[in-house]
């Protein structure tokens, strides 16, 4: 099932006027988040708050995800064991560099019998875990992982490479995840633009991430939602194209071509599949009756 992720909204766990606020948000997904923005005298409360807030329920169709903290502090454990009984869509795991990082996770998850239905995503965030982007996503359906979220920051921090407008010194980096988790069927997020003061600077690298194939962006400020989902929803013109694009081939003198000429274009049936996911993607954005 496809599942619009154009954004994902980081709400601090320590704040409970922000998790009442998430209910009515034009967010796709929201991560409630136990990690970076969550001080460590407040963990404990973020914690209880979380688990209260997922048990309410209330978030509609968003999917909800909850960060907990990395594999070395001392609070993972206990994260994890709020989040298995919650049973949020998912967990975020910060810091993943290695194949045994997710059997970790993975194990945890069995050990405390969590429903299968609870995935891991893994934030790409280390030099580690870029260089070892593709055994990451090859372990996939051992465990339990879903997705990849990139983060820039992080990575920034680690390998000194400045985070300049544009990200041309990562863009190899970027490539390599996005390739990695489309080998293996993953998802892959783009990380936070910190500047949310910066219109013009955040819809351009929304933009730059959707071309790059992104599936969506995870974001720091509320008011970044309305620009990212405008940007990573498909055009209504390209999804009327796309439609057009499978009415072509469907049709009878058509059942059996790989080719077909269309508006003075040849297409073939890798735009029909192209297409297909196009108007699935739409479909999705449009259940979710939000803009």
């Amino acid at each position: 099932m496809i599942r619009p992720r154009r954004s994902l909204l980081f709400m601090p766990g320590s704040n409970a006027r922000a998790l009442e606020k998430a209910r009515n948000l034009h967010a796709d997904g929201l991560i409630l988040d136990l990690e970076d923005s969550v001080a460590p005298d407040a963990k404990a409360v973020a914690r209880d708050q979380i688990a209260a807030a997922v048990a309410a329920k209330g978030f509609g169709k968003r999917e909800v995800l909850i960060r907990v903290n990395a594999l070395d502090s001392p609070w993972w454990i206990d994260d994890v064991a709020m989040a298995g009984k919650a049973r949020p869509d998912g967990i975020l795991v910060p810091k993943i560099s290695s194949v045994e990082d997710l059997n970790t996770i993975a194990d945890r998850l069995s050990d405390i019998n969590a429903d299968m239905s609870i995935r891991v995503w893994a934030m790409i965030e280390t030099s580690r875990a870029v260089l070892h982007a593709e055994q990451l996503a090859a372990a996939a359906r051992e465990v339990r992982l879903a997705g990849f979220v990139f983060g820039p920051n992080d990575i920034s921090r680690e390998t000194r490479i400045r985070m300049l407008p544009g990200r041309a010194a990562m863009i190899p980096m970027i490539t390599h995840c996005i390739l990695a988790s489309r080998a293996h069927g993953l998802e892959i997020l783009d990380g936070p633009y910190s500047d949310f003061s910066n219109v013009d600077g955040f819809g351009q690298e929304c933009a730059q991430g959707r071309d790059l194939g992104f599936d969506g962006k995870t974001l720091i400020h509320p008011g970044q939602i309305e620009a990212c989902n405008a940007i990573f929803t498909p055009p209504a013109e390209e999804v009327a194209h796309a439609r057009k694009i499978i009415a072509a081939f469907e049709r009878p003198e058509n059942a059996g071509r790989g080719a077909i000429s269309l508006d003075g274009q040849m297409v073939e049936r890798l735009h029909a599949d192209m297409a297909r996911r196009t108007i699935a993607i739409a479909d999705a954005i449009a259940a979710m009756g939000q803009p």
